[in-house]
């Protein structure tokens, strides 16, 4: 038997208790995951797919990066050798080495020991939780990388990481060792101007890639009319989701690296087969010995080599790593060395004959089948932009969950892989701008980010030696830094473009973050405590109304200050009163038996209650229309096992028990359907989302109107005290009688006397606040039953 798990704290001022592990759970999650293993049949599947969602961009690159070249700066002594080494050393170190074998293992907890060693292990809640998000739930991306950083170093600047501590009962141990890191992990934590360094890369790397996102559909060198037209089809079609997308192009994809590989081999044994030997680091070293600036502005075109390598990561959370691995080194590294190679025997001996002999489709072989290749080329370019806009979803989606991306409306495509999504507004924003904008300064610096932020996870995560960290840093980075300068020497050709979404992606991002921030410190500074609810309240002549009252804020301990504004002016509240709360943590996803925390305000017979609602960034948790029955389940699951907990009675802190039951398991409340009655409308059937580790209960539904559920207690057992089923009586007739939502409604306004820039981010945040199109708190509430406090923050 498993040694209990002990209270963990959540934060300083309430504790969470996690339950025992118990013999069905670990039989219920041996057989999900034995489900959840990944065959290699799925591996295949999902490598398919990949080609059509993440390699179409570096698929495509050989279009670029010698059709950019300008044919009189390259030396026809051996120059082209040169350039190719520079090519393939690039691809090798940046795609293959950095991104495909190392990268890919910061997942966020995507590591770990095999599902079978763990099922042959004594388990605990603990292990579970580790394993939970060890296999199967994956994310990547820049915001991925600061996630882990918050949590095991303790760098986080966000209103929900509040506390190193809050996240304690997710993980086990880090595997860091304390010799090595402590001091520059007590350097790190102690200056805090190494946290809004790490949180401005992390802001920088996400704008760069929704920059891209924009600019890449917009590169095309087919007619305006043409290209307009293929961008709105390629955006129209976002709304199936990465599954069907991947199936649609892969088709393209595969036979555009097959006929290029081909192209490759051909000019290769026809041209030049002595091309092979120019994989040589010698050529590198030479070219780098005679550097001037027409050699630097040729260096600045191979950078596209590796144009979509970040893609591998940012879309983590849409296949599997395995999937993204195993298709990068057995097909898509390979083709495009044999594409490469053979282009460069092409040109070697055709340098001179004409302007377009760098264009890929002058080295196909037989002229009759050049305009099928251009037709070909054509739709992989337009394949190609779907690694970008793909990976757009998925970082607007883990910024919004970290508070630094205004509200939008997040669609889960799939109900396996839980990471693939699609974001409508963020598509068709996308697609106008890139319809609006008819280079490699993208490419490389979401690049840089990434290097920077991965050489912290090494050393603070990961436990590595700094000399290994540092290591990372200097060698991928120097690289990397060599490439950017020399991108920024086409500013002037169109680079600006890129700055200026970056810079409008950027205050859209700080604006939004310090808005959130404030408003919350706001929050925790102007809350009341418990005791003037329960002592001062009724001096004030409340009265109980019949009823269940839910009360909706951000603080997760006290009286929210916009609740006691409305008790002073309206004082009244119902019978029983629940405060809930939604906390995002840095993991991708919570496993449902520890999403509820529910605990008690203030004494019993106030029947006050308080719901900690805990969700990753990669969970879709609030568009359940069963959200309310959930929480009234789980609070009468509290109340029957609090009545046996000695301390939770005694204790004068304020205390949450980790509560999880499923729809269908009835043990304190029993849910019944009733036949004559519907409400709102299952939102679950538009998003296609299924909760991760969940019960059938929570998968995806057809867009029908939802019965309510009624609950009934069960029968009378020896077990349940008296006490227990009359509150429970107590709160099945405040559900009966209505239901009541309050939400509070913040105006944000600055103080006389503050700074421009604290105006100009406080004017922005409102104007964004104001524009949003997903409501605070997504609930389907009906209007009937919404009671909004308005209250103003003088920031």
């Amino acid at each position: 038997m498993d040694p209990p798990f002990s209270p963990l704290s959540i934060s300083r001022e309430f504790k969470v208790e996690l339950p025992n592990m118990s013999a069905p759970l670990v039989a219920a999650f041996s057989l999900h995951f034995d489900s959840q293993k990944e065959t290699w049949r799925q591996t295949i599947l999902l490598s398919f797919q990949s080609l059509g969602v993440i390699y179409g961009r570096l698929s495509t690159a050989p279009l670029y990066v010698f059709g950019t070249l300008d044919p009189e700066d390259i030396d026809p002594n051996k120059g082209l050798y040169e350039l190719f080494s520079f090519v393939f050393w690039t691809l090798t170190i940046i795609s293959l080495l950095k991104y495909t074998l190392i990268v890919l293992r910061a997942d966020n907890d995507g590591e770990g020991n095999s599902i079978d060693n763990l099922l042959n292990q004594r388990f605990s809640e603990k292990m579970l939780l580790k394993c939970s998000y060890s296999h199967g739930i994956l994310a990547g991306g820049t915001f991925s990388l600061y996630s882990l950083l918050c949590r095991h170093a303790k760098v986080g600047l966000l209103p929900d990481d509040k506390s190193g501590n809050e996240i304690k009962h997710y993980h086990a141990e880090s595997p860091c060792n304390r010799s090595v890191e402590s001091m520059a992990r007590s350097a790190i934590q102690k200056r805090k101007a190494s946290h809004y360094l790490m949180l401005f890369l992390a802001l920088f790397g996400s704008c760069v890639i929704i920059a891209d996102g924009v600019l890449t559909p917009a590169i095309s060198d087919v007619p305006v009319t043409s290209a307009c037209a293929i961008l709105v089809c390629i955006f129209t079609l976002q709304h199936y989701g990465t599954h069907k997308i991947g199936f649609i192009f892969a088709p393209i994809i595969i036979f555009w690296l097959l006929c290029i590989s081909g192209v490759g081999l051909y000019n290769i044994i026809h041209y030049d087969s002595h091309i092979i030997y120019a994989v040589s680091p010698v050529y590198m070293y030479r070219f780098i010995r005679n550097i001037d600036f027409e050699r630097c502005k040729l260096l600045g075109s191979v950078v596209l080599c590796v144009a979509g390598s970040e893609a591998m990561f940012a879309d983590l959370g849409h296949f599997s790593k395995k999937a993204i691995k195993v298709t990068f080194v057995c097909l898509i590294y390979p083709l495009l060395v044999l594409s490469y190679a053979g282009q460069t025997a092409y040109i070697s001996k055709h340098l001179g004959d004409s302007k377009d002999v760098l264009h890929l489709g002058e080295s196909v072989p037989k002229r009759n089948i050049y305009h099928a290749f251009t037709v070909l080329s054509l739709f992989a370019s337009a394949v190609g932009s779907q690694a970008t806009i793909t990976a757009s979803f998925s970082i607007i989606n883990q910024c919004q969950a970290f508070g630094c991306f205004p509200r939008v409306k997040v669609i889960h495509t799939s109900d396996k892989i839980h990471g693939q999504v699609y974001i409508p507004d963020v598509n068709w924003i996308l697609m106008v701008l890139s319809l609006a904008i008819t280079i490699g300064l993208a490419v490389i610096s979401g690049m840089l980010v990434t290097t920077c932020l991965m050489s912290l996870v090494i050393g603070l995560y990961w436990g590595k030696s700094l000399l290994l960290s540092a290591g990372f840093l200097v060698f991928f980075g120097s690289v990397e830094a060599v490439y950017l300068s020399l991108c920024l020497l086409s500013f002037y050709k169109g680079a600006w473009c890129l700055v200026l979404l970056v810079v409008l992606s950027m205050i859209i991002m700080l604006s939004w973050h310090y808005g959130t921030m404030k408003r919350y410190q706001f929050d925790i500074e102007n809350k009341l405590s418990v005791d003037w609810l329960t002592n001062l309240s009724p001096g004030l002549g409340v009265s109980r109304v019949p009823g269940i009252g839910f009360i909706y804020t951000d603080v997760v301990t006290g009286i929210p200050a916009f609740f006691s504004h409305f008790i002073t002016n309206l004082p009244a509240f119902h019978e029983v009163l629940i405060f809930v709360s939604f906390k995002s943590l840095p993991v991708p996803y919570i496993f449902p038996s520890q999403r509820y925390l529910i605990g008690r305000v203030g004494p019993k017979e106030y029947k006050i209650y308080r719901c900690i609602v805990q969700y990753g960034y990669c969970d879709c948790i609030r568009d359940t229309d069963d959200f309310e029955d959930r929480i009234i389940q789980c609070i009468g699951e509290f109340i029957s096992r609090e009545e046996g907990d000695f301390e939770a009675q005694t204790s004068p802190e304020e205390k949450v028990i980790a509560v999880g039951s499923s729809m269908a398991d009835g043990s304190a409340l029993i849910p019944l359907t009733r036949a004559d009655s519907y409400i709102g409308r299952a939102s679950l059937a538009t998003s296609g989302t299924q909760s991760p580790f969940g019960d059938p209960s929570e998968s995806s539904c057809p867009p029908v109107r939802r019965k309510k559920v009624q609950f009934v207690l069960p029968p009378n057992s020896p077990r349940m005290r008296l006490s227990v089923r009359e509150e429970l009586q107590e709160l099945v007739d405040a559900r009966e009688s209505g239901t009541a939502y309050i939400l509070g409604q913040s105006h944000l306004t600055v103080r006389e006397g503050a700074n421009f820039l604290k105006q100009f981010l406080i004017m922005t945040y409102v104007f964004l606040d104001k524009n949003c199109r997903e409501p605070p708190v997504a609930l389907n509430i009906p209007h009937a039953a919404l009671v909004e406090v308005g209250m103003v923050y003088i920031i």
